[in-house]
């Protein structure tokens, strides 16, 4: 349990603040589950949720939490959207230092929104993450979400793409219905699907109509959720898209100073043995992104681990980063043309 969150709910109990009490109650239980603290959580959610007809002792009900129902697909029944509270920090997303301080900025926003609002401003909601895949745009927007605190719902496209005219946009719709009931963080992953560009020869008109009713809806959304949206290829977002986002950053490949802390936090779980030079790991891997950084370290680790060793050794991580180009050069991404500094 963290001393913040016991400092907190001690002091939600002095202010006898029952909204407070519960949502910091509520983050006690997620991170015990995290934890694996399973039957701690389980008897924390019942104390939590019991109710009381005799009060509390000084009239102040604790809430139980209550969300309004997930929506779901007429078609086949599957639901839209999924909601996950994570637990990260800054620490945990290690990015160029513009995407930082850009994301720094939204959050010093939302902090500050009592203080914008005397001259009439309101904090950037609707925000558009863009770059290359593997580059943190999602863990990025759980880390925003962490920080602000707020839980996230994750689009679930699968379900939101009908194959009956029309019920793409009125899933849509019930996504939107659903985020105005609450703060979220609402994520709308590999956005490409429904952001096209509507003069592209190859969709049909009901994927135009989707794109036409998807920027209605955020251009008139009032809520106040934070709408994260992530692309992988701008190039394929329809202009219109772009302008009905607050703000818009850009995720690249990690420069030098990047791969090298990405480097340093995959591998701090083990041992170095004294071979292991971070410079000329960094050397190697020029055009990686993070996620490829971190896919050849857990490799090299999970094979040491079962190697039986208690240290991991230059040879195998550059055995690893070999196997991770022949992995990319496989699936026809070319490092050399978008190596990095």
């Amino acid at each position: 349990m963290k001393s913040e969150d016991i400092a907190k709910i001690f002091e939600s109990f002095i202010r006898h603040d029952s909204d407070s009490f519960h949502k910091t109650a509520l983050d006690i239980i997620e991170n015990e589950k995290r934890l694996k603290h399973h039957l701690l959580a389980d008897e924390l959610e019942k104390i939590l949720n019991k109710k009381n007809s005799n009060g509390n002792g000084n009239g102040n009900n604790i809430p139980s939490l209550q969300l309004p129902p997930i929506p779901r697909d007429n078609e086949k029944g599957f639901r839209l959207l999924s909601t996950k509270r994570y637990f990260l920090n800054w620490e945990d997303a290690i990015l160029e230092s513009d995407a930082e301080d850009s994301l720094k900025q939204i959050f010093k926003e939302l902090q500050r929104e009592d203080v914008l609002g005397t001259y009439g401003l309101k904090p950037k909601q609707k925000i558009l993450f863009y770059g290359p895949p593997g580059t943190g745009k999602t863990l990025s927007a759980k880390v925003l979400s962490s920080v602000i605190g707020y839980p996230t719902v994750i689009v679930n496209f699968e379900s939101i793409i009908s194959s009956y005219l029309g019920e793409t946009s009125s899933n849509l719709r019930k996504v939107f219905d659903f985020i105005e009931k609450g703060r979220w963080l609402v994520l709308f992953d590999e956005f490409d699907i429904i952001g096209k560009q509507r003069d592209d020869p190859t969709e049909h008109g009901e994927i135009k109509r989707v794109v036409n009713n998807f920027m209605l809806m955020l251009e008139h959304y009032e809520g106040e959720s934070i709408i994260v949206a992530a692309s992988n290829h701008p190039h394929l977002l329809d202009i219109g898209v772009w302008r009905r986002f607050d703000e818009v950053v850009y995720f690249g490949l990690p420069n030098k100073i990047a791969r090298k802390k990405l480097f340093e936090k995959y591998l701090k779980v083990m041992t170095k043995e004294n071979d292991v030079e971070f410079d000329a790991l960094v050397g190697e891997t020029g055009g990686f992104s993070g996620s490829d950084i971190e896919q050849a370290c857990l490799n090299a680790l999970r094979r040491s681990i079962l190697a039986d060793k208690k240290s991991i050794s230059m040879i195998e991580l550059k055995q690893s980063i070999a196997k991770q180009k022949d992995k990319l050069k496989a699936i026809g991404v070319k490092i050399n043309a978008r190596r990095t500094p």
